[in-house]
This record gives C-alpha cells, structure tokens and sequence, in this order.
C-alpha cells in the first residue's frame, strides 16, 4: 500500500489503482479499510488480468471476425462482484471506474439494494459506441482501443439505464492522451486509451438529441454528481462562494472533430471526420475565461 495516512494528511480526493487493478484480494481489502478509516473513497479499475491477459477487443462475434483475442466482460465483472463483496466486509466506499458491461450494472445495483457503499461512473465512449467501431469505419483503428474496451449494443442499453435509474452515478471521460506515433502500429501493440475531453460533452448530447437522456440528468452526472462522490460541496455548483468554474455550451451548434485542432496533446479519437451536435464555447475556470471558441466574443 502507499502511505496513504500521509496522501490523506496532504490533501488527496481519493485512492486508485487504475491501470494496475489490484489482483491481491487481501491486499484490497486493508486498502479499503485504510480509505474507510479516512472517509475517502477508493477508486477501483475492475479488471481480473488472468481473464483479459493479451485481449485488445470485446470478446465476441466481432473479434473473432477480425481475428483479434477480446476480452470477456467476465473479466471485468468477477473483479467488481469481488469488490463490492470487500466493500461490504469493510464498509468503505467503493467507486467503480469506467463500468462497461451489463452485467456489472446488475451487479451494481444489487448491492445498492443492499446498502453496500458503492458508487460508480461511466464514460462517452462506453455510451455512444459499440465494438464495431474497431471493424468500421476504418478496420483495426487503434484509435477505438481501449480498455475496459468497446462492448456490445446491449451492454450500451444497460448503462444508459443504469444512469437514468440511478444505478450509475456519474460521467467521467476517463482521458487517455496518445501520441500519433504510439497509435499508428498494429492493434494488437497499440497501447489503449481514447483522448476523451474534446469530444466528451458533444458526443454525450447526442443521446440528448435523441431522447435517451435528460439535459439536466446529463449535467448532474458531469458535474454535481461527481463532486458528491468526492465530498466537494465548492465545485459542480453555481453556488455563492463556490469555485468560479462555467462551462458555457450551444447545444444545437454543429461542429467537425478535427483531432488536429485539439488542444490536448493527445489526437487519438475514433471520433475522427464526425460531426458532433452540441459545442463548447468558452471555459471558466476559477473566474477567468481560459478558453473561449473563435465565434465568441468578449468585449
């Protein structure tokens, strides 16, 4: 474990393993006892390895098609039953990162049922697309890898359901910034990750546009929700005396993903050549404008 009395001490929001999910179950469970202990949530990557060990895809119909090993949703799914099951025994606040399958929705909402202290997110990606985007519309983009990687059509329902019921508690773009370089080689050795920020809020209103989501529901989930998982009460709101951060937005301009113009370093987007409905127009970030799009202007 890291000396996380001391992270505590210095000001930490939370604890994490993500990108190294903790696979000692032992282990997790005193990591977990230390968070109780300090009333700060642990944010937990569900992955058993043995499981995804050398997948890059969704195991499925669609990469045996392109030849590619998947990953079972099992391997996600064992490793958050384990968890919420560790969860319970502690009595910790568990946070599950990126929740991609249906059957870790279920999972999740059985244990709220339960009164077990579990709160989870979801990003874009997993809500707007499906694993046919690495078969179209350009076959092994390394740009649509990423892990938990794309799933089904049906998992996409589950967690569009698992927010509108509450089950799953916020939108996180979970922002994994690649090089050009590191993108363009096979998918099997293409490391995984979407650079999610740009393309985050326009691709979430289209599930707006079309009447599966609540403007309202889906800015609570982005904002509000999230800073309640983190016991902020001065960020995520418009409050008196709380941090100065806007986002303006037009949600009816239409604008084209060019991956080139992103301010983030990293230009990996499957989004690439689509036109998004719903665009940022300016940020504020602790009172003062700090980016603002060329259309507006400030007097």
């Amino acid at each position: 474990l890291s000396e996380m009395g001391e992270l505590a001490q210095a000001g930490v929001v939370g604890f994490s393993d993500d990108g190294s999910p903790v696979s000692n179950a032992h282990l997790m469970r005193h990591a977990l006892e230390y968070s109780r202990l300090f009333g700060l949530p642990l944010i937990e990557h569900c992955e058993e390895l043995s499981l995804s060990d050398g997948g890059t895809m969704n195991e499925g119909a669609t990469s045996t098609r392109l030849g590619l090993r998947g990953i079972p949703s099992a391997a996600e799914e064992v490793m958050v039953a384990r968890d919420i099951a560790l969860a319970q025994l502690s009595g910790a606040h568990l946070h599950i990162a990126h929740t991609s399958t249906k059957g870790s929705v279920e999972l999740i909402r059985r244990a709220k049922e339960q009164d077990i202290k579990v709160t989870a997110e979801v990003t874009p990606h997993h809500l707007t697309l499906t694993e046919e985007r690495v078969l179209s519309p350009i076959p092994y983009s390394a740009n649509a890898k990423v892990n938990p990687p794309l799933r089904t059509e049906g998992d996409v329902e589950a967690l569009l359901w698992g927010l509108r019921e509450g089950v799953i508690d916020a939108i996180a773009t979970d922002h994994s910034p690649h090089t050009t370089a590191d993108k363009l080689c096979e998918f099997e050795s293409a490391p995984f990750g979407i650079s999610g920020f740009e393309t985050a809020l326009g691709s979430l209103l289209s599930l707006v546009h079309r009447g599966e989501l609540s403007l309202n529901l889906l800015l609570s989930k982005l904002t509000s929700e999230p800073a309640h998982i983190l016991k902020r009460d001065d960020i995520g709101t418009l409050r008196v005396g709380a941090c100065g951060d806007v986002v303006l937005f037009d949600p009816e301009a239409e604008w084209l993903v060019e991956p080139e113009e992103f301010l983030s370093k990293g230009k990996n987007t499957p989004l690439a050549g689509e036109t998004l409905k719903g665009k940022v127009m300016a940020t504020v970030f602790g009172g003062e404008i700090v980016y603002r799009d060329k259309e507006v202007e400030v007097s």
